[in-house]
């Protein structure tokens, strides 16, 4: 298991590494051979908190090497559920439950491909992403002792 770090404060990368190594035992604990390259960084005009992409040159069947890119200006609760977030769909990729074509760019999902443009939050990949992201969040809160920290709490 290889998580590479870059950009960001000294404690975003510590959490994110945290929260990182947390989400992989919780959503892919017999996966050993994972490499997650997360780049944290300012995003500039662009309003997304994050992506999550099979590597490239990783098989695009069933990866094992992620880059994930996190918007490093996000308050670092935010920052941290976007990369529980983005941890779920590295475990969608590596299950092979998700994959994307390089070529059309459609989605193929549990098998089948999703050939119209649906809504981003009817997407199936998102609904679970963003379902698993505030549980993910939380449980490794409350694990690292971190409930109390001003930035964990609801503003």
């Amino acid at each position: 298991m290889i998580v590479n770090i870059k950009g960001g404060t000294f404690n975003q990368r510590k959490y994110v590494e945290s929260i990182t190594l947390f989400c992989i035992k919780k959503l892919m604990p017999r996966m050993r051979n994972l490499e997650i390259n997360i780049n944290i960084k300012n995003f500039g005009k662009d309003t997304a908190c994050g992506y999550a992409l099979p590597a490239s040159g990783a098989d695009a069947n069933r990866p094992r090497e992620f880059d994930i890119e996190v918007n490093r200006t996000l308050r670092l609760k935010t920052l941290l559920s976007t990369v529980a977030h983005e941890m779920v769909h590295v475990k969608q990729y590596a299950r092979g439950e998700l994959y994307q074509s390089s070529v059309t760019a459609k989605h193929r999902w549990q098998g089948k491909w999703i050939n119209k443009n649906p809504n981003y939050w009817d997407l199936p990949w998102e609904i679970e992403a963003n379902g698993r992201e505030i549980g993910l969040l939380a449980r490794w809160l409350g694990q690292e002792k971190l409930f109390a920290k001003s930035w964990a709490q609801d503003k």
